[in-house]
């Protein structure tokens, strides 16, 4: 499906984007009913007639080393997301996607654990210190559906995608995002596809062995390379009208697709100062959903999400030969303040005011490259950064901006974005690296009030044979999704002429690039195993319990 920029913004009618009725409504998450809640934490007593099998380990997963102590795990009951049908997957349907936006709900503050700094207590007194406080993960965004992240062993590969990019050659991924109700994976990639998965109903019922290759149920084609995507933060599969997406692409307006039907439901065009249309190098819904923020040469502009078009907020990022330079790369959103952190390609950080765009601070150039990917941490106190070509990701403490609390070392050997994600309770900090690999960090493991220390990893394991690009947490399972692969650049010895690309020499060369690609998406089980997974585990699981 190819854009249609004229016919998206026409056709696109954003309405009720300030309905001051739902403005102290809290986000919408999936209801829990008797229908679709599965208890996937019992215990072998309590359902001896299901077993749970599990998925097959490749030996390099099992070699790799395991790190640290068990942890705590919390029992208790997700809800079955809605699911896409057939119907959905019809992108030509007339008048559907032409359905109005809504927004303007009231943003929660997720008070979840303090991340990287209670660290001093051991995990009992932090486990109580936290049911005191409220900051317990059950009381995460799933409210009674959370179930808990188990990093004590690697995660069980379940299924994934990998026919969907072999069509095309060297169609590598290029990272990928669960959707904030957790319905669905969305993937972008070098064909400049957003495709869109829906997550396997068999997942809920343990029949792992039963789970066939995933295929997308949306494919949204840009015209050209996609710099950034993102969802609706408000997006609920129960309300369509919240199931959209934003996209920006080289030399084409930002685009808004409906994530039923894979239209162009609306745009904005961004002009710069000659009155041409420019693209935007980064996307970030405002937490709320009321504004897209978007990221350009020293400037961030704030488009309104219920007025498609031209017109938007020019916020300049230096001002008076002052400021935060170069393209700004990333955005991210403090869950409770009204405060949004840029990363630029300048290699540094700035933290801004949502009211009027007033630089608040800049954090010291650090990194060695620029800024592709920054998160908030649940409480606000902590920002984590990561650039390209960059070994480092670096955890700020923004109650004293400069202070680097502690560094986490990947392999990061390239220019592309490589995405790391924080749980929701902000205990685990997940990130691949070019060599495949994906670590897990514990950050309640650090020192609170020592020096800059580097962190080491709670868990490594490979999940992919090529770079792991994106990593994103599910919102309330312990389920993770990764995607891989890597632009390929030819050996010396291929290149027409050279003898060594004749003979055996060069044929091992090109059979050693192959085995390299690996342009997968990939769906990953990170909790407890369940029944099926024998005796040992329920003992070891029983005395993290007690």
């Amino acid at each position: 499906m190819s854009d249609s920029a004229g016919g998206g913004e026409s056709g696109g009618v954003l309405g009720g984007g300030q309905d001051a009725e739902t403005d102290t409504e809290p986000p919408q998450q999936v209801p829990l009913t008797e229908e679709n809640a599965l208890d996937l934490g019992r215990t072998s007593e309590e359902e001896g007639e299901t077993s749970a099998k599990r998925p097959r380990l490749n030996e390099e997963e099992q070699g790799l080393e395991q790190i640290a102590k068990p942890t705590e795990m919390d029992d208790t009951t997700p809800a079955q997301p809605a699911q896409r049908t057939g119907e959905q997957t019809q992108s030509e349907e007339e008048g559907e996607g032409e359905v109005p936006i809504h927004t303007g709900r009231e943003e929660k503050c997720h008070q979840n654990g303090d991340g990287a700094h209670d660290a001093s207590l051991d995990k009992e007194e932090t486990k109580k210190e936290e049911e005191h406080n409220g900051d317990s993960p059950a009381d995460s965004p799933g409210e009674g559906q959370h179930l808990s992240l188990d990093f004590t062993q690697s995660p069980q590969m379940l299924t994934g995608s990998w026919t969907e990019f072999a069509s095309v050659p060297e169609n590598y991924l290029k990272g990928c995002k669960w959707a904030p109700d957790g319905s669905c994976i969305l993937t972008n990639s070098a064909d400049n596809v957003l495709r869109v998965y829906n997550l396997p109903p068999e997942i809920y019922s343990y029949n792992w062995d039963l789970l066939p290759e995933m295929s997308p149920v949306l494919r949204m084609a840009e015209g050209d390379t996609i710099y950034d995507y993102c969802w609706y933060p408000k997006m609920n599969s129960l309300d369509p009208d919240t199931c959209f997406l934003a996209s920006s692409s080289r030399d084409n307006p930002v685009h808004v697709w409906d994530a039923f039907y894979g239209e162009v439901r609306a745009s904005f065009r961004p002009y710069n100062h000659l009155d041409e249309l420019t693209a935007a190098h980064s996307l970030c819904f405002s937490p709320d959903g009321t504004q897209l923020y978007c990221g350009f040469d020293k400037t961030v502009r704030v488009f309104y999400t219920d007025r498609p078009g031209r017109d938007c907020e020019e916020r300049p990022t230096i001002v008076k030969k002052q400021g935060q330079s170069g393209i700004i790369s990333c955005f991210g959103f403090s869950p409770c303040q009204s405060v949004y952190a840029c990363g630029s390609y300048s290699r540094c950080a700035g933290l801004y005011s949502c009211q009027d765009g007033t630089l608040l601070a800049l954090l010291p150039t650090r990194h060695h490259g620029g800024l592709t990917h920054l998160l908030f941490s649940p409480n606000g106190n902590y920002l984590y950064t990561g650039g390209r070509k960059d070994p480092e990701i670096l955890c700020w403490d923004l109650r004293e901006p400069g202070k680097v609390v502690f560094s986490l070392k990947r392999n990061v050997a390239t220019n592309q974005r490589i995405y790391f994600d924080l749980d929701q309770s902000g205990r685990y900090l997940l990130s691949g690296d070019t060599e495949g690999v994906v670590s897990v960090w514990d950050t309640q493991t650090a020192l609170p009030d020592g020096q800059e220390e580097l962190l080491q990893p709670q868990l490594r394991f490979k999940a992919h044979w090529d770079c792991t690009n994106g990593i994103s947490i599910h919102p309330f399972m312990p389920l993770l999704a990764t995607s891989s692969g890597q632009r390929q650049f030819p050996w010396p010895g291929d290149s027409e002429g050279d003898s060594a690309s004749d003979g055996e020499g060069g044929e091992a060369a090109m059979s050693l690039q192959e085995t390299r690609q690996d342009n997968t998406l990939s769906l990953w089980w990170a909790g407890l195993l369940g029944p099926a997974a024998g005796e040992e585990q329920e003992h070891s699981s029983a005395e993290v319990e007690s």
